[in-house]
């Protein structure tokens, strides 16, 4: 299958990185290579890019997408989260711009040996990175069903939470889960019958929430954003894309603690804490797909852009 995703909110996001023609970029989310692209074709043979991506499949892909540049970009096969040990083994020291576009690509949501998918058959997998041990199988048949709730009630945000966990250790003790329409089918026979045609297929909650509990996508996200902005040159921009409300509330909250860290009470005449801003937001509300792009890729229905820029 051939390796395909098509990069969402892709002009605002090249506008939002204000390219410099010299700078260092890193994509620390390559996939396909599509925002990387764009990146690479507005620097000067001076420019560079460092493009990271946990999916060997991914990377190898990017790496044919990106021929043309080849003496521009560097391919390194990681998760962002290690970006500074990345860019110390490179020796740079700063970059002028990074942009994580966190949405799962059509290629694996499209291939079923790789298991993120409700709407077929394949095995329990949803690892972004196959060098890894847990599976999503390993979550479902070993965690507790207090641990099952907690997942889907803080991941997936999903009002039923509490029966879909039940349900699942009840299913396990008969025959342990290995595919995704096992537990699909057991997620739906959790939900009352009134409510399965609300909000879209009635697993979707329930397998984004796995799947961000397999590649502990949240956690990553929530430690690696302080690290990026240190790592910005002066007037350096990052641009974070978004997919659900758990990684938008993440980004917004990273973005504003950096431009205002003080932790002073509000009736102090002056700051004691010596918390310094690190920048601005750029992007006061996210930037959001229009229309058209929507109609032509509805997975950038829920996608949102934020910007925050060095001082």
């Amino acid at each position: 299958m051939d390796f395909k995703h098509v990069s969402v909110l892709l002009n605002e996001t090249i506008d939002g990185l204000n390219i410099n023609p010299d700078g260092i970029y890193v994509d620390g989310t390559l996939g396909g290579g599509g925002h990387a692209y764009e990146v690479c074709k507005r620097l000067s043979d001076k420019g560079r890019l460092i493009g990271i991506d946990q999916d060997g499949e991914a990377l190898e892909a990017a790496r044919e997408h990106l021929k043309e540049f080849e003496d521009k970009i560097t391919l390194v096969r990681s998760n962002y989260c290690e970006i500074d040990t990345i860019l110390k083994d490179l020796d740079i020291d700063k970059v002028n711009g990074i942009v994580l576009d966190l949405g799962v690509s059509s290629y694996q949501l499209d291939n079923l040996e790789r298991g993120f998918s409700y709407k077929s058959d394949a095995p329990l997998d949803m690892r972004m990175d196959q060098r890894q041990v847990k599976t999503a199988a390993d979550v479902v048949n070993t965690y507790s069903e207090n641990e099952l709730f907690r997942i889907i009630r803080d991941y997936g945000e999903d009002k039923f939470a509490k029966n879909i966990a039940k349900h699942i250790v009840m299913e396990r003790q008969k025959k342990p889960f290995e595919t995704t329409a096992q537990l699909s089918e057991v997620i739906k026979h959790s939900i009352p019958m009134k409510f399965q045609n609300k909000g879209g297929h009635p697993a979707k909650k329930t397998f984004q929430a796995i799947r961000i509990e397999v590649n502990k996508e949240l956690t990553v996200l929530r430690d690696s954003i302080d690290k990026m902005i240190e790592l910005l040159n002066e007037n350096g921009r990052i641009c974070i894309i978004t997919f659900h409300s758990l990684e938008d509330r993440i980004v917004k909250t990273k973005f504003r603690e950096n431009e205002n860290p003080c932790t002073c009470p509000p009736d102090f005449p002056v700051c004691v804490c010596g918390k310094v801003s690190k920048g601005k937001v750029i992007t006061r509300k996210p930037i959001v797909p229009g229309d058209k792009e929507i109609t032509e890729n509805k997975r950038a229905k829920s996608s949102k852009l934020r910007i925050f820029e060095r001082h």
